[in-house]
Protein backbone atom coordinates (compact mmCIF):
# COMPACT_ATOMS: atom_id res chain seq x y z
CA UNK A 1 0.00 0.00 0.00
CA UNK A 2 1.35 3.26 -0.89
CA UNK A 3 1.95 5.94 1.56
CA UNK A 4 0.63 8.98 2.09
CA UNK A 5 2.47 12.10 0.33
CA UNK A 6 4.56 13.99 3.17
CA UNK A 7 2.86 17.48 2.94
CA UNK A 8 5.55 20.67 2.37
CA UNK A 9 4.08 22.80 4.74
CA UNK A 10 0.32 22.93 6.69
CA UNK A 11 -0.27 26.00 8.30
CA UNK A 12 -3.82 26.62 10.18
CA UNK A 13 -4.37 30.43 11.88
CA UNK A 14 -6.47 34.06 11.64
CA UNK A 15 -6.70 36.60 9.07
CA UNK A 16 -6.54 40.72 9.76
CA UNK A 17 -6.98 42.61 6.75
CA UNK A 18 -7.72 46.58 6.47
CA UNK A 19 -7.48 48.85 3.44
CA UNK A 20 -8.27 52.40 2.44
CA UNK A 21 -11.89 50.93 0.42
CA UNK A 22 -14.84 51.59 1.49
CA UNK A 23 -16.76 48.39 3.19
CA UNK A 24 -17.24 46.26 1.49
CA UNK A 25 -13.66 46.36 -0.71
CA UNK A 26 -14.69 45.97 -4.26
CA UNK A 27 -11.39 44.14 -4.78
CA UNK A 28 -12.94 41.25 -3.59
CA UNK A 29 -15.25 40.85 -6.28
CA UNK A 30 -12.75 41.88 -9.01
CA UNK A 31 -14.00 45.22 -9.45
CA UNK A 32 -11.22 48.43 -9.16
CA UNK A 33 -10.55 49.28 -5.62
CA UNK A 34 -12.04 52.59 -4.50
CA UNK A 35 -10.10 55.78 -6.11
CA UNK A 36 -8.39 53.58 -8.22
CA UNK A 37 -5.76 52.16 -6.26
CA UNK A 38 -5.41 50.71 -2.42
CA UNK A 39 -3.21 50.72 0.64
CA UNK A 40 -3.82 47.65 2.58
CA UNK A 41 -2.34 45.31 5.44
CA UNK A 42 -2.66 41.76 5.21
CA UNK A 43 -1.70 39.92 8.34
CA UNK A 44 -1.58 36.30 9.07
CA UNK A 45 -0.91 34.56 12.61
CA UNK A 46 -0.40 31.13 12.54
CA UNK A 47 -2.14 29.30 15.41
CA UNK A 48 -0.50 25.88 14.27
CA UNK A 49 1.86 25.05 11.79
CA UNK A 50 5.25 23.30 10.35
CA UNK A 51 6.89 23.61 7.26
CA UNK A 52 8.90 20.70 6.18
CA UNK A 53 9.05 19.60 9.64
CA UNK A 54 9.94 22.83 11.55
CA UNK A 55 7.20 24.01 13.69
CA UNK A 56 5.89 27.56 12.97
CA UNK A 57 3.11 27.75 15.44
CA UNK A 58 2.19 31.38 17.24
CA UNK A 59 4.25 33.49 14.45
CA UNK A 60 2.78 35.83 12.58
CA UNK A 61 3.69 37.73 9.17
CA UNK A 62 1.71 41.06 7.81
CA UNK A 63 2.46 42.42 3.86
CA UNK A 64 1.70 46.17 4.31
CA UNK A 65 0.68 46.36 0.68
CA UNK A 66 0.31 49.44 -1.92
CA UNK A 67 -1.95 48.08 -4.59
CA UNK A 68 -1.82 50.37 -7.85
CA UNK A 69 -5.13 49.21 -9.89
CA UNK A 70 -7.24 46.29 -9.99
CA UNK A 71 -6.30 44.11 -7.44
CA UNK A 72 -5.92 40.77 -10.09
CA UNK A 73 -3.72 42.56 -11.92
CA UNK A 74 -0.90 42.54 -9.45
CA UNK A 75 2.10 44.81 -9.10
CA UNK A 76 1.59 45.12 -5.40
CA UNK A 77 4.52 47.19 -3.78
CA UNK A 78 5.07 45.37 -0.22
CA UNK A 79 6.82 45.67 2.65
CA UNK A 80 7.14 42.25 4.84
CA UNK A 81 6.95 42.39 8.76
CA UNK A 82 7.67 38.69 10.31
CA UNK A 83 7.30 38.01 14.02
CA UNK A 84 10.61 39.01 16.07
CA UNK A 85 9.64 36.06 17.50
CA UNK A 86 10.74 33.73 15.07
CA UNK A 87 14.29 32.14 14.88
CA UNK A 88 16.06 32.51 11.91
CA UNK A 89 15.21 29.19 10.57
CA UNK A 90 11.62 30.19 10.87
CA UNK A 91 11.54 33.51 9.54
CA UNK A 92 13.29 31.80 6.61
CA UNK A 93 11.12 29.41 6.75
CA UNK A 94 7.37 31.53 6.55
CA UNK A 95 9.16 33.68 3.65
CA UNK A 96 9.64 30.60 1.88
CA UNK A 97 5.95 30.44 1.88
CA UNK A 98 4.79 33.88 1.57
CA UNK A 99 6.92 33.96 -1.07
CA UNK A 100 5.19 31.43 -3.23
CA UNK A 101 8.78 29.26 -3.30
CA UNK A 102 6.72 26.31 -1.75
CA UNK A 103 3.81 26.32 -4.12
CA UNK A 104 -0.33 25.83 -2.80
CA UNK A 105 -2.01 29.01 -2.26
CA UNK A 106 0.45 31.43 -1.10
CA UNK A 107 2.23 31.35 -4.52
CA UNK A 108 -0.83 32.30 -5.70
CA UNK A 109 -0.80 35.21 -3.94
CA UNK A 110 2.43 35.64 -4.03
CA UNK A 111 2.46 36.09 -7.42
CA UNK A 112 0.43 38.94 -7.61
CA UNK A 113 3.23 40.55 -5.75
CA UNK A 114 5.33 43.22 -7.78
CA UNK A 115 8.24 43.88 -5.57
CA UNK A 116 9.26 42.85 -2.05
CA UNK A 117 10.53 46.54 -1.05
CA UNK A 118 11.63 45.20 2.49
CA UNK A 119 12.10 42.31 5.37
CA UNK A 120 11.77 43.29 8.63
CA UNK A 121 11.47 41.44 12.33
CA UNK A 122 9.58 43.01 14.24
CA UNK A 123 7.28 42.53 17.36
CA UNK A 124 3.31 41.92 16.41
CA UNK A 125 0.37 40.96 18.24
CA UNK A 126 -2.22 39.77 16.49
CA UNK A 127 -5.39 39.22 18.22
CA UNK A 128 -8.91 38.03 16.99
CA UNK A 129 -11.54 37.82 20.08
CA UNK A 130 -15.11 37.62 20.01
CA UNK A 131 -15.63 39.31 16.44
CA UNK A 132 -13.02 42.19 17.15
CA UNK A 133 -9.49 42.07 15.71
CA UNK A 134 -6.73 44.37 16.94
CA UNK A 135 -3.34 44.42 15.19
CA UNK A 136 -0.10 46.09 16.54
CA UNK A 137 3.33 45.79 14.41
CA UNK A 138 6.14 47.42 15.84
CA UNK A 139 5.48 51.26 15.07
CA UNK A 140 4.57 50.18 11.93
CA UNK A 141 0.88 49.32 11.70
CA UNK A 142 -1.92 49.63 14.68
CA UNK A 143 -5.62 48.59 13.61
CA UNK A 144 -8.83 47.87 15.53
CA UNK A 145 -11.72 46.19 13.61
CA UNK A 146 -15.29 44.29 13.78
CA UNK A 147 -17.14 42.19 12.01
CA UNK A 148 -20.34 43.30 10.47
CA UNK A 149 -23.28 40.83 11.63
CA UNK A 150 -26.48 39.90 10.86
CA UNK A 151 -29.83 40.56 13.03
CA UNK A 152 -29.22 37.35 15.18
CA UNK A 153 -25.21 38.22 15.76
CA UNK A 154 -23.77 36.16 12.97
CA UNK A 155 -21.01 37.16 11.51
CA UNK A 156 -21.51 38.68 8.01
CA UNK A 157 -19.45 36.36 5.39
CA UNK A 158 -18.57 36.20 1.91
CA UNK A 159 -17.85 33.13 -0.14
CA UNK A 160 -16.61 32.06 -3.36
CA UNK A 161 -15.29 35.38 -4.41
CA UNK A 162 -12.89 35.68 -7.41
CA UNK A 163 -10.15 37.37 -5.25
CA UNK A 164 -9.20 35.95 -1.26
CA UNK A 165 -6.72 36.20 0.66
CA UNK A 166 -7.87 33.28 2.25
CA UNK A 167 -9.20 31.06 -0.65
CA UNK A 168 -11.50 27.86 0.67
CA UNK A 169 -12.18 29.97 3.39
CA UNK A 170 -14.86 32.34 4.83
CA UNK A 171 -14.13 35.74 4.98
CA UNK A 172 -16.17 37.64 7.51
CA UNK A 173 -16.58 41.36 6.41
CA UNK A 174 -15.93 43.89 8.85
CA UNK A 175 -15.21 47.96 9.37
CA UNK A 176 -11.81 48.69 10.72
CA UNK A 177 -12.77 52.10 13.12
CA UNK A 178 -8.56 52.91 13.21
CA UNK A 179 -6.48 52.09 10.56
CA UNK A 180 -2.83 53.46 11.03
CA UNK A 181 0.42 52.53 8.55
CA UNK A 182 3.28 54.83 9.44
CA UNK A 183 6.40 53.38 7.37
CA UNK A 184 7.77 56.37 5.74
CA UNK A 185 11.10 55.50 4.99
CA UNK A 186 9.33 53.55 2.16
CA UNK A 187 6.78 55.92 1.24
CA UNK A 188 3.84 54.39 2.97
CA UNK A 189 2.00 56.34 5.64
CA UNK A 190 -1.88 56.61 5.88
CA UNK A 191 -4.46 56.55 8.18
CA UNK A 192 -8.08 55.87 7.95
CA UNK A 193 -11.46 55.31 10.35
CA UNK A 194 -14.09 53.60 9.16
CA UNK A 195 -13.22 51.60 6.16
CA UNK A 196 -13.31 48.25 4.79
CA UNK A 197 -11.45 45.27 6.88
CA UNK A 198 -11.59 41.84 6.44
CA UNK A 199 -11.88 38.91 9.46
CA UNK A 200 -11.09 35.12 8.48
CA UNK A 201 -9.33 31.72 9.27
CA UNK A 202 -7.10 30.15 6.91
CA UNK A 203 -5.59 26.34 6.29
CA UNK A 204 -2.51 26.28 3.63
CA UNK A 205 -0.85 23.36 2.74
CA UNK A 206 1.02 21.97 -0.04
Amino acid sequence: MATPATKTFTLDGTLLEACSCMAPCPCWIGDDPDGGSCDAFVAYHVDKGEIRGLDVSNLSLVLVSQIPGNVLAGNWRVVLYVDDKATEEQRAALLDVFGGKLGGTPADLAAIVGEIVAVHPVPIDHRVEGGKGTLRVGQAVYAEMANYSDAQGRPTSLHESIFSTIPGSPAYVAKAATHQVNVPEHGMTWEFSGRNAVQGSFHFEA
